[in-house]
């Protein structure tokens, strides 16, 4: 048994988590030590079906702690987003929105990246990091928070002790259930399913979306000719669907997929996974702050859910590293309250705008959708409106943490 004095501990090894961990290594003043807690296996080589829509504000950040530069290469710029919405059997899907210029000016709004890509670059950074000290696999369900200190206990029978506890192990945080915190949320009956396909026809950086009775079919654009597929579909029909061979697989998303990039062909594992809306009462508890999916969940219709987590990283750094070079105690209510004020009603408002969108486009009331389409059609005349559409899902307004600007702390 090992008792071992931490700056912070972080538990849970995602993307949010590991970005935060590297984050504080690199920016705090020297001296700073972090404890990352990974319920994963180092380099677990899992087969992940999924991409990911990194805003211009997410890559900003990523560039500051220096791993743009090895995701680069990789990365799809989205260059224009297309958004229909028409019943399934439509035999032509006509154009209602679109951001086209909107999109480019300056740089791009948004970049693609696979899951697997992004998850090497964190992992090597990480691992390599000196100031970050990495339990995995392992598991932290026990702790008890004094005036000074959070101390836990892992399931190894490794103690640690921090000032700060920060929770990024998901959206059943057990971290977050054992600081009694409750959260408002439902369930969809709707399923997500993500898959990689090829197509014969370039995509030229253009991302379609198409608003369907059943759920959003999203087409997003990767590196070469092939496309990340986010598709919602009925529970039901989504588990019959995933039950089917590649075949009937493939036909079912020719469907949906139509003929804009040519002839297609599955290029990568598919999965699929219940979908939630979850936004937790409250972002801190005692010496205990709640980040990513711990703290809420959102629709993937618009592929923010990354997004809103590298918001927290943002605004928890900077709110940590502030207080740490003023010699502050980084758990004190202060501080936390300082995150709170900052993150929670804009995660609020981000997953209710999500939550609200998919339930007034998944059904197939034909006077709900003609006036969908009027209002679509409305947006996509009003070039100012449009363009702040794309700076707000660029992560461009409002109070933005200094690292979504591009800037260190």
């Amino acid at each position: 048994m090992q008792d071992r004095p931490h700056d912070v501990m972080i538990a849970g090894g995602g993307f949010v988590g590991r970005t935060l961990a590297l984050a504080l290594a690199k920016l705090a003043p020297q001296g700073f030590r972090v404890a990352l807690v990974d319920a994963e296996p180092p380099h677990n080589g899992i087969a992940d079906a999924r991409a990911s829509a990194l805003s211009a504000a997410t890559k900003k950040l990523l560039s500051v702690l220096g791993l743009w530069n090895q995701l680069a290469a990789e990365a799809q710029p989205i260059l224009a987003i297309e958004i229909t919405d028409s019943p399934l059997n439509a035999g032509l899907r006509p154009h209602l929105l679109g951001f086209d210029n909107e999109m480019t000016e300056g740089e791009p709004g948004a970049y693609m990246i696979e899951n697997s890509d992004l998850r090497r670059a964190l992992a090597t950074a990480v691992d390599e990091h000196p100031a970050i000290e990495i339990y995995a696999p392992e598991s932290l369900s026990v702790f008890n928070s004094d005036a000074f200190r959070v101390v836990a206990r892992l399931a190894g029978g490794d103690r640690i002790e921090a000032p700060l506890l920060v929770a990024a192990d998901g959206k059943r945080s057990r971290l977050r259930e054992r600081a009694g915190i409750k959260c408002v949320g439902w369930s969809y009956p709707q399923l997500g399913i993500v898959t990689t396909v090829a197509h014969s026809k370039p995509h030229e950086g253009r991302a379609v979306q198409h608003f369907l009775p059943a759920g959003p079919f999203a087409i997003l654009p990767l590196k070469g000719n092939r496309s990340s597929i986010v598709w919602t579909e009925g529970k039901e029909c989504g588990a019959a669907i995933m039950e089917k061979d590649e075949a009937g697989f493939l036909a079912e998303l020719s469907t949906r997929f139509g003929h804009r990039f040519g002839e297609i062909s599955l290029a990568g594992p598919r999965q699929s996974f219940p979908l939630d809306f979850q936004v937790a009462r409250s972002f801190v508890a005692d010496r205990l702050v709640l980040v990513g999916d711990a703290a809420h969940v959102v629709h993937p219709l618009a592929g923010q859910g990354l997004n809103i987590g590298m918001r927290d990283v943002a605004a928890l750094a900077e709110t940590i590293v502030e207080a740490t070079r003023l010699g502050l105690d980084i758990g004190a209510p202060i501080q936390l309250e300082r995150y709170q004020r900052w993150r929670r009603f804009d995660s609020a408002f981000s997953a209710t705008i999500m939550d609200g969108l998919n339930r007034l486009f998944a059904n197939d009331s034909a006077p709900l959708r003609a006036l969908r389409d009027l209002g679509l059609g409305l947006v996509d005349r009003a070039p100012v409106f449009k363009r702040f559409l794309v700076r707000e899902a660029a992560g461009a307004t409002g109070n933005v943490p200094r690292l979504l600007r591009g800037e260190s702390l």
